[in-house]
């Protein structure tokens, strides 16, 4: 008998998982057929066109212990080790925050600027986590070289890993830090990205995501600000003259987080830059060149 009840063939097995999974997530329909296709080796496109096709017993062991980690409330990316993001498949593990859609609002600003400025390619990660920022920039600009920085040595394994996977580890060094701390006076930087934790711990403290993915990537302190608010202070003597910095926030944190910007960075272009649903979503702080 298959385990725990479930049928052999895709067609009733991705029904079963979908009612199973429907109760955890919005997307039980979908993340079934995402489970399904990573186990089989297959693109989704196949589990969806095939729905005869049969599960040997080994597959359907790795399906059953799948669901029963998601029953459990282990986010589907981290039961299945990996997660797409801007295009690229990177190794995840619960060290690291799982990639959001969201953060490629930043990757398309920072390469947008970077195909504008051709001349500026060093670049500084910082809170890089999967190293999915950092990497997806290096792939996408040949001559990109990046520093990335992160307080997780855990996480940092993982960035190192998918950094190798998608052959841009020459061009990106890895710093173990807390913030900026460790770099001296005169390491300076064309772009400076960062997604760091911007979560108010109140917030944080109701949301799914607590306790589901590191809490050293999520919490902002009491008002969301308390990573950003040195970042910003240090980043100013980091990013050279006519330099671009890029910050992923949280939706309620714009006004305060352009003010910090501001007083960082008084003669900058300060923007708060909304996201697809019109949220509050990235700081851009675009430096001015020195006077001539």
């Amino acid at each position: 008998m298959p385990p725990d009840g479930l049928p052999c063939q895709v067609g009733p097995l991705l029904q079963a998982l979908k009612t199973r999974l429907a109760p955890l997530s919005e997307t039980a329909w979908l993340d079934a057929q995402v489970l399904l296709a990573h186990i089989l080796g297959v693109e989704r496109a196949f589990v969806l066109a095939h729905p005869q096709h049969t599960l040997s017993a080994d597959q359907l062991e790795s399906v059953n212990a799948s669901l029963q980690r998601l029953l459990a409330g282990e986010p589907l990316p981290y039961v299945l080790g990996q997660w797409e993001f801007y295009g690229l498949t990177f190794q995840l593990s619960p060290a690291v925050l799982i990639p959001r859609p969201e953060t490629e609002m930043l990757v398309e600003h920072a390469l947008a600027w970077l195909r504008q400025h051709s001349g500026r390619r060093r670049s500084l990660d910082v809170g890089t986590g999967s190293g999915c920022i950092a990497i997806a920039l290096a792939k996408h600009v040949p001559d990109l070289h990046l520093l990335a920085l992160d307080l997780s040595a855990a996480a940092l394994k993982v960035a190192r890993a998918n950094a190798s996977r998608h052959q841009v580890a020459q061009r990106i060094q890895w710093l173990q830090a807390d913030l900026l701390t460790p770099l001296s006076t005169h390491a300076v930087f064309d772009l400076i990205c960062a997604n760091p934790p911007y979560i108010p711990t109140a917030v944080l403290h109701g949301l799914d995501v607590h306790e589901r993915e590191p809490t050293l990537a999520l919490d902002g302190g009491d008002d969301g600000l308390a990573v950003i608010r040195p970042l910003l202070r240090g980043a100013r003597h980091h990013l050279r003259p006519g330099g671009l910095l890029l910050m992923e926030i949280e939706a309620s944190l714009g006004q305060a987080a352009a003010s910090l910007a501001g007083e960082a960075f008084p003669e900058a272009e300060v923007q708060i830059l909304p996201d697809l649903a019109g949220h509050d979503r990235l700081l851009k702080v675009q430096t001015a060149h020195h006077k001539a």
